[in-house]
């Protein structure tokens, strides 16, 4: 459910900002708009909120500037005490998209740029989750890399390679990346409404909305 990847979370917490900001040359297409998408995030959840993998915390801030009731989750311990140190007064939670902790009556879920360390399987099972959660209306809106279909995914692969960029083509194959037909069928199986919209090259607005009829 996304742990494998948690210890290179060790890493990238001394790294990601410079990252999100384009000063790695190798990462800029991937965070271009980064604020953009942040804030497209941000706009579209209501309060209170859980946010997965809150990273450095600059979702939670753009959340927080708008006034919500935001409670954190996040499975990398250095993750988590670099964005409690930012917000002394938030519940920042030991969790992961599938098992966490819910302290608030949560009317959205939101995260940015990790649902893809689930695999199409596990991503089933989080939408049936977030569905049993939350009242009708209530939204899950994620931004993440999502490709139109599996031939886009390996042009984008190859391009990267003729590009020299070998670590991010190791993150585009390691990683549980899928396509937007995948993601439509199974959120829609959960009971959601979900429009998508592509913020760059890479990712895309998730904006899933809990149908009534289904739950509570």
């Amino acid at each position: 459910m996304g742990r494998e990847f948690v210890e290179i979370f060790d890493e990238w917490v001394h790294t990601y900002d410079d990252s999100v900001n384009g000063k790695d040359k190798e990462y800029e297409d991937v965070f271009v708009k980064y604020n953009e998408i942040l804030q497209a995030v941000a706009d579209q959840a209501i309060s209170p909120v859980i946010e997965f993998g809150v990273g450095t915390g600059n979702l939670t801030q753009k959340m927080v500037d708008r006034g919500l009731e935001v409670v954190g989750i996040e499975p990398n311990q250095a993750m988590r005490e670099a964005t409690a140190a930012k917000f002394p007064s938030l519940k920042i939670i030991d969790g992961d998209f599938l098992e966490f902790e819910q302290p608030v009556e949560v009317k959205s879920f939101t995260s940015t740029y990790a649902f893809h360390h689930l695999t199409d399987a596990e991503k089933t099972e989080a939408f049936k989750l977030y569905a049993e959660k939350l009242p009708a209306g209530g939204k899950v809106v994620f931004a993440d890399t999502v490709f139109k279909s599996q031939e886009a995914k390996q042009q984008m692969i190859e391009f990267e390679e003729s590009r020299g960029y070998a670590n991010l083509v190791e993150d585009l194959n390691r990683e549980y990346y899928t396509t937007l037909p995948v993601m439509k069928e199974l959120i829609e199986a959960a009971g959601f409404e979900v429009e998508f919209t592509q913020l760059n090259n890479y990712v895309w607005l998730i904006d899933a909305t809990k149908k009534s009829g289904n739950g509570r």
